[in-house]
């Protein structure tokens, strides 16, 4: 179990000034869904998005973490989204 906001703390270490929205899916402190946007995005495709994320959180993903949702944009993406709801 990891606490969310060590997870919170971790992700904003790695990703300052990034907005970033953490849910823990099932109380249980493992299984954690995250909206992360940030400028570190730009330019990279989703897979190194997220392979930069699952870095942040280094030795959390080994186990403490059992499952992660993540939805990574940059601001010009997530404001793309805003505009089309």
């Amino acid at each position: 179990m990891i606490p969310a906001t060590e997870v919170q703390a971790l992700l904003l270490a790695a990703f300052p000034g990034a907005d970033i929205e953490l849910s823990d899916l099932t109380g249980t402190q493992d299984h954690y869904q995250v909206r992360i946007v940030s400028d570190a995005f730009e330019g990279k495709p989703m897979l190194q998005q997220h392979r930069l994320v699952y870095a942040a959180l280094g030795n959390a993903m080994q186990g403490p973490i059992h499952a992660l949702a993540l939805q990574t944009y940059t601001p010009a993406a997530f404001a793309g989204l805003q505009g089309d709801s």
